[in-house]
C-alpha cells in the first residue's frame, strides 16, 4: 500500500483525502499537544493528547489525508464523525468533544477511557467468578447502547464480548450452573429470523437484565414505533384480529410493551395523546414523519375514538406476533385460538360474516373484510387461516376494497 501511494504522489496525483476540505475546526495544534501512541489502524492512529488550557487528557484518532486515497474513505470518516455526534451524550457512548483537520490529518477528539478491554477484566477474576450480577450490569450497557444506535438508523457491528453465534446445548457446562432466567434471556437473542427476535429496548424490559435496573431507563423501541406505522397500513379485519389477541395476554407477556408504553406516555397520565405520539415517533429519527401522519396513525389505534390511545389499544398495535410464536410454539396456538374464538360464537371451528359483525358492531356488507382473510374463497375464516392473517401484512391493496372496509363501519 506504501508504494502506491507513493507512485501516485510520484504522478502528480492527489489522494481524495488531501483536495477535501471537511469543514472541521482548523485550532487542533492551538488547543492540544499530542503524548503516547494508544493504538493503530488502517488508516490512522489513536493517541493520548493534552489540552493546553486546563491540562485535561484526551483521546485523539489522528487520520492521514494521504491515505484516503478514494471517495468512499473520505465517506468513512465523515460517516464516523456523524455518528459520534448523533450518539454524543450517551451515558455509555464514549464522549464526542470535535473534529479538527489541517492539510494532512484529520483529528477526532473524544474521551479517554483508561478502563481497560471488558474481556481483560472478565479473564482476571480467574478463581473468583465473574457473577450473573456483574454480567447483566454489562450486558444492560451495551443494549442501551444498541437501542439508542437504533434510533438513530445504525446498527452496531462489533459489539464485545463476541456474542454467542449458535444456540447453546444448555445441558453442559456451564449452563446447568446459570440461572433459568439468563438461559431465557439468551436463547431469546439467539434467533435468526428478526422479527422473532428480541430487540435490544425488548432485551432490557427482560428480568435477567432489568434486576436491580430501574425500567424507566429502558428507550424506545424502534420495532414498536414501526409496528404503529405498520397498523394503520392493515385491513379492518386484521386490527381486529389483533386486538383480540392483544386481549389473549397474561403480564408476563406484556411486560416489554407496558415499559414502552410508559415510556411514550410521558405525563403519566395512563394514555398516549397525540403530542405524545408525535414526539415518540419522532425519535425515529431516519423517518422524519410528517405531523398529518401522526394523526392517522393514533386514529387508526384508537379503537374506541377518544382521541386518545389507552394501553389495551397500544398493545394490539405493537405487539410482536412473530415472537410469540417462536419463544413458546404451543402457548401461541393457545392464544391465537382464544382470539379466534371470540369471533367464532357458535364454535363451529368458522367464522362467518355475521359473527364479524357481531363482534366489531360493523354494518353493511364485510364481504371486502372478509376477504382479507378468506385464501379458500369459502365464505368464512378458518382458524388456520385467521393464524395465517395475524402473521401476515394485510392482503387488501387496492384503494376499492379498502375504501370499501371503511364503509361497512357506516
Amino acid at each position: 500500500m506504501k508504494n502506491k501511494v507513493s507512485s501516485r504522489r510520484q504522478n502528480g496525483v492527489v489522494s481524495c483525502g488531501k483536495r477535501t476540505d471537511f469543514g472541521y475546526l482548523k485550532d487542533f495544534d492551538k488547543r492540544y499537544s499530542i503524548g503516547k501512541l494508544l493504538g493503530h489502524g488502517q488508516f490512522g492512529y489513536t493517541y493520548v493528547a493534552i489540552d493546553k488550557v486546563n491540562g485535561d487528557r484526551i483521546a485523539v484518532k489522528k487520520i492521514d489525508k494521504n491515505k484516503m486515497i478514494l471517495p468512499i474513505a473520505v465517506e468513512d470518516v465523515k460517516r464516523e464523525v456523524k455518528i459520534l455526534r448523533a450518539l454524543s451524550g450517551h451515558e455509555n457512548v464514549v464522549r464526542f468533544y470535535n473534529a479538527f483537520e489541517d492539510d494532512s490529518y484529520v483529528y477526532i477528539a473524544m474521551e479517554l477511557c483508561e478502563g481497560g478491554e471488558l474481556l481483560d477484566r472478565i479473564l482476571s477474576k480467574k478463581d473468583s467468578r465473574y457473577t450473573e450480577k456483574d454480567a447483566a450490569i454489562v450486558v444492560r450497557q451495551m443494549l442501551k447502547v444498541a437501542a439508542q444506535c437504533h434510533l438513530h438508523g445504525l446498527v452496531h457491528r462489533d459489539m464485545k464480548p463476541e456474542v454467542l453465534r449458535n444456540k447453546p446445548d444448555f445441558r453442559r457446562k456451564p449452563w446447568p450452573s446459570i440461572s433459568t432466567s439468563a438461559k431465557d434471556f439468551v436463547r431469546k437473542l439467539l434467533v435468526k429470523d428478526p422479527r422473532a427476535r428480541l430487540t435490544a429496548a425488548q432485551a432490557l424490559s427482560h428480568p435477567w437484565v432489568r434486576e436491580g435496573g430501574n425500567a424507566s431507563e429502558i428507550p424506545l423501541d424502534i420495532s414498536v414505533l414501526s409496528n404503529m406505522r405498520q397498523f394503520v397500513k392493515y385491513g379492518r379485519l386484521k386490527q381486529f384480529a389483533l386486538r383480540a389477541l392483544a386481549s389473549t395476554l397474561d403480564e408476563e407477556e406484556l411486560a416489554d410493551l407496558r415499559d414502552q408504553f410508559q415510556a411514550i406516555d410521558v405525563d403519566k397520565s395512563g394514555s398516549i395523546s397525540l403530542e405524545e405520539m408525535r414526539q415518540a415517533l419522532a425519535k425515529d429519527l431516519p423517518w422524519k414523519i410528517k405531523e398529518s401522519r401522526v394523526s392517522e396513525i393514533l386514529e387508526a389505534i384508537d379503537s374506541n375514538t377518544d382521541g386518545l390511545v389507552d394501553f389495551t389499544e397500544f398493545v394490539a398495535a405493537t405487539l410482536h406476533v412473530h415472537q410469540l410464536e417462536e419463544h413458546n410454539s404451543e402457548k401461541w396456538l393457545q392464544l391465537s385460538q382464544a382470539a379466534f374464538e371470540k369471533f367464532d360464537v357458535d364454535r363451529d371451528g368458522y367464522i362467518t360474516p355475521e359473527e364479524i359483525k357481531m363482534h366489531t358492531g360493523l354494518r353493511g356488507s364485510v364481504d371486502p373484510i372478509l376477504e382479507e382473510a378468506d385464501i379458500d374463497k369459502d365464505g368464512k375464516i378458518s382458524l388456520p387461516e385467521f393464524r395465517r392473517l395475524l402473521r401476515t401484512a394485510s392482503n387488501i391493496s387496492s384503494p376499492a376494497a379498502h375504501r370499501a372496509s371503511r364503509k361497512s363501519q357506516l
